[in-house]
């Protein structure tokens, strides 16, 4: 057999990774891979059998403190050959000195434990629609509001990921702000995915402008699902989800390898993404 081969995936490659994630039934949305790449050009990995991708991983360089992985798929051909334990350890390798974060489900969190993993919190998927309604509060994000957002999403975040904001809030994703007084409140991005759209991050100040922003996606999305990944902690958001019929589906545990990070967990009111963090 061909001896093989690790190296960073170009944009076409992390697309068809991203093919393979909705295969698995992630629902990944259909414009990810240019943001996804911002975020660190050489952070997707795949292995590689005579020029054929067999495995492949996230592993994304925020700062020289936090790094992220994610996407961790081998190729239903080519599982139980060790290729994605392959392309696993040269995540880790990209990630070396660095607090890693990941969203395990149930069935691996064990696995991810004896490689130094500790859970942080539950997050869970939201999913349905409710009544979409505008606010005054709230505007549609365009180039001018960058800065002040990458500032706001610092707070909530591990670290600083101004590349990666400067491409995920662009076209095809909408994002929407809480503007008061000049000021960023709170903030959300909606983004088709392979069915609806979901909304990540969700950043508030408080459950009553998470809701707000939730209802104006909602009001963009017209009558397709929206899917939400909410932290456990999230007791009134989960209430409000819960009494609009939103159900609850699969869990993840947020996990930290290293000293987790200090962060405002009480305005976290739905991750970016299951694959970045």
């Amino acid at each position: 057999m061909t001896t093989p081969m690790i190296r960073p995936l170009d944009a076409q490659e992390v697309g068809k990774l991203l093919e393979w994630a909705a295969d698995e039934g992630w629902n990944p949305g259909l414009a990810d891979a240019p943001a996804f790449l911002a975020a660190d050009p050489e952070g997707f990995l795949g292995c590689f059998i005579a020029d054929e991708m067999v495995a492949g991983v996230s592993a994304v360089r925020y700062d020289s403190d936090f790094g992220f992985i994610g996407l961790y798929i081998t190729h239903p051909d080519f599982r139980g050959k060790g290729f994605g334990r392959r392309v696993w350890d040269a995540g880790m390798a990209h990630l070396a000195g660095r607090t890693i974060g990941l969203d395990g489900v149930p069935q691996q969190q064990s696995n991810y434990r004896t490689m130094g993993f500790l859970p942080a919190y539950e997050t869970f998927r939201w999913s349905g629609r409710v009544q979409g309604a505008h606010s005054e509060d709230v505007v549609r994000v365009g180039e001018d509001l960058l800065p002040p957002i990458v500032a706001y999403d610092r707070r909530f975040f591990p670290a600083g990921r101004q590349t990666f904001l400067a491409e995920w809030l662009k076209p095809p994703r909408i994002t929407f702000a809480i503007l008061r007084n000049g000021a960023i409140n709170g903030f959300a991005v909606l983004r088709r995915c392979q069915e609806g759209f979901k909304i990540g991050p969700l950043f508030a100040e408080n459950s009553a402008d998470a809701e707000s922003l939730l209802v104006v996606c909602s009001a963009q999305a017209g009558d397709e699902m929206l899917h939400i990944d909410v932290p456990g902690a999230q007791q009134t958001f989960a209430g409000f989800l819960k009494n609009h019929a939103f159900t609850r589906g699969f869990v993840t545990s947020r996990m930290y390898r290293g000293a987790p990070p200090v962060l405002d967990d009480r305005g976290v009111f739905g991750i970016t993404t299951l694959e970045l963090g």
